[in-house]
């Protein structure tokens, strides 16, 4: 049956549910996943979802009651069957008789493990009681916009009472844990017939005796509220008071953004190197060109999950929005006070709040930074944890405005907000969860990436963690590649551009994308490259010109572009040049092309020796006859190499080989490895260096 929302997506298939019938949990499962694609009903990682069944107990054969319940860790939207903790019913309800109290709430999570029915069942979150309390087959417990601001207005409980007749209940704010989930049972055993709960500052529960009841119920609730605070808002002539300041057109937005990211990128990592991402939404430029943006701002969030995500309260930038960004040190000594008093507030936080057991400080640099006119940033450990960051924090500019159209929002108090910060349990989550890799917050731009050489390069640093910034000159090249990062790697992990490496608008346009994207530039690879073999009387001025053009100009004002954004984070950096075996040998009809990585060799030694006060260590790597997924030797360049050493071009890889100290072909992944050495962690004081990758060529030796 089609029904029609306003505010929320009606994206039940009557056709896919009635393949899963008989179900249950591939139904919950189902039902998890479109409600977890409409971010207006929950966050990325957030709410949970159950349904109980009977289920025949393995031990004694008879049927007993099992709640599947969304396990701690998942998410809505992606969720599998692997994600649900299955759960005998009776077991954590007869947990009651063990409860000492909301003092002891943290021990009941390792007795979960003692009613789990399915043994390969995801780790039960802190949510579980909260279901199993609840006497209901299907329940949906979720953080929606709409709700939340119903919940986190100063009038939250009086609202929801009038807007819905009693028929959804009201539970205070309270931590998630055991003593929650008897608060709900109370209050539905106080409010019979009741279809949900509203949790004070936190979310929804509803309900419903099937999984489509459940859904239907839910959407209906949501969009009761929905409705409620659009027609609340069209009473208000303002919004947060009305704007104070007019945005920047679009491309000056983003131009004062990709200049200005760097340099915020520096300051934030203080700790760990950190990646960007920026939001010119339009709710944000609502919430930060307003009147209440000084107001609100400070308050924080109210949502855990929120609160989790985007850090006690953001930073507001004093800059103008049409600031002249041009002089990154003028600009540095502006912000460094800001970014010092933000620190010290968190820690004068910290040292107000903390319990005698609490997890030591952590990172003091703020996660959200508001930059009225601009827009907003984010910043994290990776990509996507900063993109969802920037997604909570609109979820709870969502929540203040509809506060604000209602009633008046009121945040989380700051020792509630605090003990779900520094929550032992969330501790320990951090904890297990896996080291990062070596390239973790790290942002890579190699030059050439489509195909070859530098895509192995890319690859090799997307799989160690790194951000990419995937470019070619071939339009076509670089689509298939994007299309392979992004089924190994997702969307997260690069972005790509067109980049002619002779052309200063291209670098300008991929420098200004990766800064904007991720928050700036940490390793340049200039891999790109051409080869031409003639001998010195059939050589061209056009042949000479390209040569160069593309090898030598190319590394220069790629490498020029990226110590300029190295040098506003402040936090070093990497340049390594693919140069070639031919820099350091003399070989036949080589003359323009030899010269031109002699001079990409020379050219490393002279910046790493300009470079080195700025920890911008600068290294060179030769490679020899890698002919794998190379358009060099798609063309006439092979020809003219087999026709120098009289053999044939099906030959030239073998020939190769024969003539190296190890008999070995080199390989693409060769090459990447000799990178991935250099930036790995492992050589972080050389610089300067020149690796042979090349099977060993004794006439190639430096010394």
């Amino acid at each position: 049956m089609s029904r029609s929302y306003q505010h929320v997506s009606y994206l039940w298939d009557e056709h896919k549910a009635e393949e899963l019938k008989g179900d249950e949990v591939a139904l919950l499962v189902y039902r998890s996943n479109l409600l977890g694609a409409d971010l207006r009903l929950t966050n990325y990682g957030g709410g949970n979802t159950s349904c109980k069944v009977a289920a025949k107990d393995p031990l004694t054969g008879q049927s007993v009651e099992v709640m599947w319940v969304k396990g701690s860790g998942g998410d809505l939207g992606t969720m599998r069957r692997d994600g649900l903790a299955a759960l005998y019913v009776d077991r954590l309800r007869s947990l009651e008789n063990v409860y000492r109290g909301v003092d002891h709430e943290d021990e009941m999570v390792a007795l979960f493990n003692h009613c789990i029915y399915d043994l390969a069942s995801r780790a039960p979150s802190i949510d579980t009681p909260l279901h199993a309390f609840l006497p209901f087959r299907h329940i949906d417990h979720l953080h929606p916009d709409a709700a939340i601001a119903i919940a986190a207005s100063k009038d939250g409980k009086r609202i929801t009472k009038e807007l819905f007749g009693g028929t959804i209940g009201w539970v205070d704010w309270q931590r998630p844990g055991f003593d929650l989930g008897l608060k709900l049972r109370s209050c539905l055993k106080e409010n019979p017939g009741i279809k949900g709960i509203m949790l004070g500052s936190h979310g929804l529960f509803t309900w419903g005796e099937t999984a489509y009841d459940c859904y239907v119920n839910t959407l209906d609730v949501i969009e009761k509220c929905a409705q409620f605070i659009q027609q609340k808002s069209a009473e208000k002539s303002l919004v947060f008071g009305g704007a104070q300041i007019t945005a920047l057109p679009h491309e000056a937005r983003v131009s004062q953004a990709s200049s200005l990211m760097p340099i915020l990128r520096g300051l934030c990592s203080g700790t760990a190197r950190m990646i960007g991402h920026f939001s010119d939404d339009e709710r944000v430029l609502e919430f930060v060109n307003s009147k209440d943006l000084n107001r609100l701002a400070p308050t924080g969030t109210s949502c855990p999950d929120h609160f989790l995500r985007t850090k006690i309260k953001p930073m507001v930038l004093s800059l103008k929005a049409a600031e002249p960004l041009t002089d990154a040190s003028v600009i540095r000594v502006k912000l460094e006070p800001a970014f010092k008093a933000y620190r010290e507030m968190y820690r004068d936080y910290y040292e107000r709040c903390k319990h005698k057991d609490s997890p030591a400080m952590r990172d003091s640099n703020p996660v959200v930074i508001l930059y009225p006119g601009v827009g907003m940033f984010t910043f994290a450990k990776d990509k996507q944890t900063a993109r969802i960051a920037s997604e909570f924090y609109i979820n709870a500019i969502n929540v203040m405005r509809g506060a604000e159209a209602i009633s008046s929002y009121t945040a989380l108090p700051e020792q509630e907000a605090f003990n779900i910060e520094y929550w032992l349990l969330e501790e320990a989550k951090l904890q297990r969860l896996p080291k990062p890799r070596p390239l973790a917050g790290r942002i890579a731009l190699v030059t050439g990436s489509a195909g070859g050489i530098g895509k192995a390069i890319a690859m090799k640093f997307a799989e160690q963690g790194a951000c990419i910034v995937l470019n070619d000159n071939d339009r076509d090249r670089l689509n298939n590649a994007s299309e392979q990062f992004n089924s190994k790697f997702g969307k997260d992990a690069f972005i790509s551009c067109l980049l002619d490496v002779t052309n200063q608008s291209d670098i300008n346009n991929a420098e200004g994308a990766a800064c904007l994207a991720f928050g700036g530039i940490d390793i340049v690879v200039n891999n790109a490259g051409i080869s031409i073999s003639k001998s010195m009387t059939d050589h061209t001025e056009k042949d000479w010109d390209l040569l160069y053009d593309i090898l030598v100009k190319g590394q220069f004002l790629v490498s020029q572009a990226g110590i300029q954004v190295m040098r506003k984070q402040q936090m070093g950096g990497d340049i390594i040049n693919i140069v070639s075996k031919n820099a350091l040998v003399s070989g036949p009809n080589n003359a323009g092309y030899g010269s031109a990585k002699a001079a990409q060799l020379h050219l490393t030694r002279l910046n790493a020796a300009e470079l080195g006060p700025d920890k911008i260590r600068v290294n060179a790597i030769n490679p020899d006859a890698v002919i794998a997924d190379s358009k060099i030797w798609a063309g006439a360049w092979a020809e003219g190499r087999a026709k120098a050493y009289g053999v044939k071009v099906e030959d030239l890889p073998a020939f190769y080989a024969s003539r190296t100290l190890l008999n070995e072909i080199i390989l693409p992944e060769d090459i990447a490895n000799a990178c991935f050495a250099l930036v790995g962690g492992l050589l972080n004081k050389s610089t300067g260096n020149v690796v042979n990758v090349d099977g060993g060529i004794a006439a190639a030796f430096v010394r």
